[in-house]
């Protein structure tokens, strides 16, 4: 068969445009949003959030699924292990990919060169909280009871989570001690609050916020630095711990090599969602903050935060093997 240079020019176009029209036409079906939680749990939350604002925008469903498990490890395995770079296949990430490898010792990916950041989007405070009828009315007395029982149980949402490390840097800045009591995700902690079965927990606001409201929970402090718009009257850790600081994030990523074309359209459709005054005033009434860096951004933090995740793990002597 005769193939004439100019032939062979116009194969060589197509191999160079065929890749470029693929990403021009993406997105051709659905897409997966892959969530490393438990359903109902603040990551869910937000992601179903997420999911619908960018679904509109993208024209075609995003779909969550939850992969709990291992602290969130089993959802970002399968991510960065699992998923090819095509767009289809995304990751609502939360602190605990950079907290996870210091705190296991290993995991089966890395944190910065296994993901693809897109947008850095929300944050969130953890809260100090008892059942309304507890005896304990702020977190001097919190830190006496501790002294005094150092079984006194608390929840958290399993081994690495938020919920756990915020109370084992607690422990250890106050020099107290506690029984943990692991759980599944944070609606189980307000559960368990609420039947008595554990004396305290500090679940993020987003769960938490519905129960202190209705009367059921009493929150004591919230675990960032200022005070939550959210719970005015309700002081931060650092009035009675200073320097004391433990906030959420959560945001957009893909597994590695993700085109960039599909990055930059990821993250526009979610900036254009954030910058809308119904998006934002639905998102923000439970608790969340918004944040709204891009990818660039988005990756300097996570170097960053790995950083702030080994001192967190050192500082409060938590470890999982």
């Amino acid at each position: 068969m005769l193939i004439t240079r100019r032939k062979l020019a116009a194969l060589a176009a197509g191999s160079i445009v065929a890749p470029a029209a693929a990403e021009e036409t993406w997105p051709a079906r659905p897409i997966r949003l892959i969530v490393p939680f438990i359903p109902g749990s603040s990551p869910d939350i937000n992601a179903r959030q997420v999911s619908e604002a960018l679904g509109s925008r993208l024209g075609q469903p995003v779909v969550v699924e939850n992969r709990p498990g291992a602290g969130g490890n089993i959802g970002l395995t399968y991510v960065a292990r699992q998923a090819p770079p095509d767009g289809y296949t995304l990751l609502w990430a939360t602190g605990s990919m950079v907290v996870n490898p210091p705190l296991y010792g290993r995991v089966d990916y890395d944190p910065i060169a296994d993901f693809t950041p897109v947008t850095l989007a929300f944050g969130m405070t953890n809260v100090v909280a008892v059942r309304a009828d507890s005896p304990i009315r702020d977190v001097a007395g919190l830190i006496e009871r501790l002294r005094a029982d150092p079984r006194t149980p608390y929840a958290s949402g399993g081994f690495g989570s938020a919920a756990h490390l915020t109370v084992a840097l607690f422990l250890a800045s106050t020099g107290t001690a506690a029984e943990h009591i692991p759980f599944r995700g944070a609606p189980e902690i307000v559960n368990a609050l609420r039947a008595g079965t554990v004396t305290f927990g500090m679940p993020q606001l987003q769960v938490a916020l519905p129960l202190v409201r209705a009367g059921q929970l009493r929150a004591l402090a919230v675990t960032s630095a200022q005070r939550a718009a959210q719970l005015p009257d309700v002081p931060a850790l650092s009035e009675t711990i200073p320097g004391f600081d433990y906030f959420s994030w959560m945001g957009l990523a893909g597994p590695a090599n993700l085109p960039a074309p599909i990055v930059r359209r990821l993250d526009a459709a979610l900036q254009e969602a954030i910058a809308d005054p119904a998006f934002r005033t639905r998102v923000t009434a439970d608790g969340t903050t918004i944040i709204g860096k891009g990818p660039e951004a988005f990756r300097d933090f996570l170097a960053q935060d790995l950083s702030r995740g080994r001192d967190v793990v050192r500082i409060s002597g938590a470890r999982i093997e």
